[in-house]
């Protein structure tokens, strides 16, 4: 008997033994399943720095690597189990410091060497032997820290100082815990500045000093945090950090821009004068307060969306007023914006004028607060919530079932079946849209927001998603039989919140996002679709930061207003479309002989662009465009239109699944004929 089949014999006896004594019957994992899973495990844990910093979650992920090797020691993901736990240990040795962990990678590695001479990974586990050697181990100690550090460590390093101080509320009043971490991160970018971490290095030491200009109120901070945005737009415009640093300066005070462009900004080393120093309040006092700038607003007949735009976060609350007759007042719905005035180029009002609301006005209330009032003809319900980078405050309001008005539509028409029995093509199609007759497309990004580079130069997201959206959109017209809107079709820039606002306006049946995705490994692929709920793991959150060009913090911020948002999202129906979408795209692109086709799946996500949507919303991550192969797909005209053949059969799909008695709604003839 050969030493696989003893393998495969032993673990069907322990799962037998198992399920003998009252324990669940295993299920047959094979040693590729085995390594996604821990492949998947180890990315998670190298994504994540508070994770790292616990010994537990890297032994985790080194078992499920030795699992591999287990299931099928002289196989061919043997090496590859092996290799990896090893290289586990030795990056835990970094953190932990122990000789160990050191030796336990060092015999992982030398066990490849032996026991697989023929195998890829032999060379490779013989070049961590070398590095892991004493002489070379005296040799990497003997050279100044600038070299024995790799970008990498250095940016764990800085982010767990940030996650310190994030989870810290003290540590937040003290003026040196902030510069402290903010020099961590600007000394990485100083001593490469041509590394992959550079353009990030430079973003977080200018998000640092914004959020720490929220506690000082120091005029200084905020420059310096424009200064390092200005540095991040200008020498890194491939980098997906250059949206977001665009969007965070656009969002700046009109001083902080006229006086950065002026002047260089030294980062402030933490010293002992600073220690123990709190960051003062007498600042506050001498500091303008943040202006509120602008008032927007969409609407239709039952729903109204009102964005008021402040400079800089601030609290707020809210109130509903009740009708006065004995005033003439109206029902009025007010926001109070602690700490601001009105920006100088305010429409103080704007007109709505549709069956929810009349106006919204904005006026000085206090000396250092701003009310903006909604005046009310009638409404069912209504939600308020803020959103950050830049902040902005979103009023939405809904109508009663009864203040929706019944589109005029023509009944379906009378069509004779052919010969065969079967329905014609574009009887079938207009049909199928009895359950969803207008669809909103929304191709991602924009104008100034650039979206994530691509593999190749020259490509990003903001372009392939509208050429995808303009493919998708004729072919779901032709069949489904649908009303079909794009939000945009130009290069041109959207808030997040006004792509959603127009699919309410337009009382869209579904609401299709079109995005890539990105990761920093380039050897990351496959394709995923996303509907709008609580994150359930790091990489959705990862995802969701990108595509709402925020931070990670801020998401988990954003999931805390969900709770309130549920009753009006479609997180069934959403949830259902993004399966039949996602199962679609995946089969289609496979039987159209595509190689390597990953399906990773459905997943939930707090998305900006699928907030307050009132029908089924999905956002599809096509393919990474960070990715070699997948970008040369993402800019190849063939396979933009089998994508977007795919998208339609999930619609299709869904749609059939929404409405199974649609048959019963075709005319007499139809059901009759043949």
């Amino acid at each position: 008997m050969s030493q696989k089949k003893i393998h495969i014999c032993l673990s069907l006896a322990i799962c037998i033994a198992v399920a003998g004594l009252g324990g669940k019957v295993c299920e047959a994992k094979t040693p590729k399943q085995a390594y996604i899973e821990a492949e998947s495990c180890s990315r998670s844990l190298r994504q994540s720095s508070a994770k790292m910093k616990f010994r537990h979650n890297w032994l985790g992920c080194i078992e499920k690597f030795q699992t591999v090797y287990r299931l099928d020691s002289a196989g061919p993901w043997a090496a590859a189990g092996l290799y990896q736990a090893g290289r586990l240990y030795n990056e835990l040795a970094k953190w932990s410091g122990r000789k160990s962990d050191r030796q336990e990678a060092l015999d992982h590695f030398e066990r490849i060497v032996k026991r697989f001479p023929k195998s890829r990974y032999r060379a490779k586990a013989a070049a961590e032997i070398r590095e892991l050697s004493p002489s070379a181990v005296a040799k990497k100690a003997k050279r100044p820290s600038k070299s024995t550090t790799s970008d990498q460590d250095r940016y764990l390093e800085a982010d767990a100082c940030y996650n310190s101080l994030q989870q810290n509320p003290r540590k937040q009043t003290k003026r040196h815990n902030w510069e402290k971490c903010i020099e961590k991160y600007y000394s990485n970018y100083r001593q490469n500045p041509d590394g992959d971490r550079a353009a990030a290095n430079l973003f977080m030491a200018g998000k640092l000093y914004a959020d720490l200009y929220r506690i000082s109120k120091r005029r200084s901070d905020l420059r310096a945090a424009h200064t390092m945005y200005a540095k991040v737009v200008a020498g890194f415009p491939d980098s997906r950090y250059k949206v977001k640093a665009s969007l965070l300066i656009d969002s700046m005070p009109q001083w902080v821009k006229d006086s950065s462009s002026s002047q260089s900004i030294e980062v402030a080393k933490p010293g002992k004068k600073d220690a123990g120093k709190p960051i003062g309040t007498a600042a506050v006092a001498a500091d303008k307060p943040g202006t509120v700038d602008n008032l927007r607003s969409w609407s239709n007949n039952n729903y109204t969306r009102v964005v008021i735009d402040a400079s800089r976060e601030t609290a707020y609350n809210y109130h509903l007023l009740k009708k006065d007759p004995s005033r003439n007042k109206p029902p009025r719905l007010y926001v109070d914006l602690k700490n601001s005035r009105l920006g100088p180029n305010i429409q103080k009002s704007i007109p709505i004028n549709d069956d929810l609301l009349t106006d919204a006005r904005a006026g000085q209330y206090t000396s250092d607060s701003v009310r903006v009032v909604v005046d009310i003809k009638s409404f069912k319900t209504y939600k308020i919530f803020s959103l950050k980078d830049p902040f902005r405050i979103v009023i939405d309001v809904w109508g009663t079932a009864a203040d929706r008005p019944v589109a005029s539509r023509p009944p379906p028409p009378s069509v004779t079946i052919k010969k065969n029995g079967k329905l014609p093509t574009s009887a079938l199609a207009k049909q199928l849209a009895l359950g969803v007759r207008t669809i909103v497309i929304d191709p991602g990004h924009g104008g100034r927001d650039y979206g994530a580079p691509g593999y190749l130069k020259g490509v990003h997201e903001k372009d392939v998603a509208l050429q995808i959206a303009r493919k998708l959109a004729p072919i779901a017209r032709q069949e489904l039989g649908a009303e079909v809107f794009l939000t945009r079709n130009s290069d041109r820039f959207l808030t997040l919140e006004e792509r959603t606002a127009i699919a309410n306006t337009k009382n869209a049946d579904l609401f299709i996002s079109i995005h890539t995705n990105s990761h920093r490994d380039r050897r990351a692929y496959g394709i995923e679709t996303y509907f709008l709920n609580l994150a359930t793991d790091d990489e959705a959150i990862r995802v969701a930061a990108m595509e709402n060009a925020t931070s990670t913090k801020n998401i988990s911020d954003l999931q805390s207003i969900l709770f309130d948002l549920m009753q009006n999202a479609k997180i069934n129906e959403s949830s259902r479309l993004a399966s039949n979408v996602q199962g679609a795209v995946v089969r289609h692109l496979k039987n159209k002989r595509y190689s390597r086709v990953k399906d990773k799946g459905v997943k939930q996500a707090p998305f900006y662009v699928l907030l307050g949507a009132q029908m089924p919303a999905i956002l599809v991550e096509t393919s990474f465009i960070s990715n070699p192969r997948e970008c040369k797909r993402l800019i190849n005209p063939r396979y933009q239109q089998r994508l977007c053949e795919a998208i339609v059969l999930g619609i299709k799909k869904y749609i059939k699944e929404i409405t199974p008695t649609a048959r019963l709604n075709w005319p007499v003839e139809m059901s009759s004929g043949g």
